[in-house]
């Protein structure tokens, strides 16, 4: 089965289409564009501007899998949305000038999928481990229970931090919580995914041209993240487009990611995590094949 999944984050809006059996999902067509619908963020307001390029963003992206003729499309928005006081209005509009049926995740929905996502592509060994999902406003962390899995959604994300111009000390205050929830449980590793993760692996294997086949499984050591840290800390932001592996539209929040990330790894004492490339868009396709036969652009129900 073909199926098409929208990822609307606070940073970027996705695009997978993918076919489906049963719980293997295998990409046909990626896309990826960025809009920053986070911008401003910690104001809980959606941008006109930010809007309009994530309208036209997904505009692009119904355009370019008519061809693909998906059996369903399902699109899902997360933090950015979430968090807005006027979402409405961007959910009323997807509709009204796309007929696009936009879902608005929350946080345990997210780290629910991503997790879904993440099994696709993970060893067997691998699923006794912590999933931390970083994003642009939010982070997911999911990790083993005593029954089955427990997961939480803290609003600390790139952009966010970028913006709100977090400290080390703060990220890890806010996440504190959670983590202490997660060093109880003792996880046999660290799994990581979202743009910023997959940026420092890229920027870890110099990659002058992304390539998802060497970024998946990748293993970045905590010493090699502090690494690149101190490189972003010393060039300036405009310079790091010239930094080989990193994403250009990212300069400017790679920074703020790189420091949650390190903050996570060092309380919860990791020296290293697996970059996995399957993630919350993995998990939507699965959810819209699943869902099939409901009724078009409803594929998600809550």
């Amino acid at each position: 089965m073909r199926v098409a999944a929208i990822d609307i984050g606070s940073n970027s809006v996705r695009l997978l289409v993918a076919d489906v059996d049963k719980q293997a999902v295998v990409p046909v067509h990626t896309a990826l564009i960025t809009t920053r619908l986070g911008k401003g963020i910690e104001g809980r307001y959606l941008l006109s501007g930010t809007v309009e390029r994530t309208i036209k963003a997904l505009d692009e992206f119904l355009l370019a899998v008519r061809s693909l003729k998906p059996d369903a499309i399902i699109a899902a928005a997360t933090s950015a949305v979430r968090d807005a006081q006027n979402s409405y209005q961007f959910v009323d509009l997807a509709k009204k000038e796309l007929e696009l049926e936009v879902n608005i995740l929350s946080g345990k929905e997210e780290a629910y999928l991503t997790y879904q996502g993440v099994l696709t592509g993970l060893r067997q060994e691998s699923r006794h481990m912590l999933v931390v999902d970083l994003g642009g406003g939010s982070t997911e962390f999911i990790w083993p229970g005593k029954k089955e899995v427990d997961w939480e959604s803290v609003n600390v994300g790139a952009v966010r931090a970028t913006e709100g111009k977090y400290s080390r000390e703060k990220i890890k205050t806010l996440l504190k919580p959670v983590l202490d929830q997660i060093a109880a449980s003792r996880p046999s590793g660290l799994i990581g995914v979202g743009g910023t993760v997959t940026n420092l692996a890229a920027m870890a294997l110099m990659l002058n041209v992304y390539d998802s086949s060497q970024v998946h499984s990748y293993r970045l050591t905590l010493d090699k993240v502090r690494e690149l840290m101190s490189i972003l800390q010393v060039t300036p932001v405009e310079e790091r487009k010239n930094i080989p592996g990193l994403q250009p539209e990212r300069v400017d929040i790679i920074e703020a990611g790189t420091n949650i990330i390190a903050a996570i790894m060092e309380y919860l004492q990791i020296d290293s995590l697996e970059v996995s490339e399957a993630d919350i868009l993995y998990g939507l396709a699965l959810e819209a094949a699943q869902n099939v036969d409901r009724k078009a652009g409803n594929t998600y129900q809550k």
